[in-house]
């Protein structure tokens, strides 16, 4: 028997939407976080990440609760992407060279416009249809959902490491990734692990 899909509310706004709520949360933790980035980079990693996890919580909520949105997809969007912003410029604040995080930052944005812009050409619902893409990785990326959450969940791991493990200002970027990697490959095997098993835990 086929299950009954939950009916949305008629008078609720959207604006009051439970993964809406979420995302508003997620905003209010990131501007306590990067308001106390320097002065405690500890608490700041806490709420940074605790934020980003959130990530993955309204979606799965506006899924559950059928409150899927346009305003709940851009919200949710802009936030990540502010965010993820914030902390690169903090980064090209106090590695040398900054050239290669402000790099990031500006394929982060390009990236994913061009990839918003294009799901609009062609009329689809959503930026993660990418079904009939040429590109293997595209496919790999948004088909893979293991491959996917590793990606997303290395890359904001990587860069607030970088934050915690920043002594000085003009860090020589090069020679912090290498010093660390020897000491932090093992731990990052294991957190890969980690991830592969949660995913499928919660595909179980």
């Amino acid at each position: 028997m086929a299950k009954k899909e939950r009916p949305r509310p008629e008078k609720l706004s959207v604006y009051l939407y439970i993964p809406n709520i979420v995302g508003y949360m997620r905003v209010l933790l990131n501007c306590v976080a990067f308001a106390v980035c320097f002065s405690n980079k500890t608490l700041f990693s806490v709420l940074y990440f605790f934020s980003f996890c959130c990530d993955a919580v309204d979606g799965w909520v506006a899924r559950r609760f059928n409150q899927v949105s346009t305003f709940g997809a851009v919200l949710d969007m802009v936030t990540d992407r502010v965010s993820t912003a914030c902390l690169l410029v903090i980064l090209s604040q106090i590695y040398r060279p900054s050239l290669v995080f402000l790099s990031l930052l500006a394929l982060d944005i390009a990236s994913h416009w061009l990839q918003m812009y294009s799901t609009f050409l062609a009329g689809k619902s959503s930026h993660k249809d990418v079904k009939d893409s040429t590109s293997w990785l595209f496919r790999l990326y948004y088909g893979n959902r293991i491959f996917m959450c590793y990606c997303c969940v290395s890359c904001e791991v990587l860069y607030i490491i970088l934050l915690l493990i920043a002594k000085n200002q003009s860090e020589n970027l090069l020679n912090v990734v290498v010093t660390t990697l020897t000491q932090i490959s093992p731990l990052s095997f294991l957190l890969a692990v980690d991830i592969v098993r949660l995913v499928d835990e919660a595909d179980c």
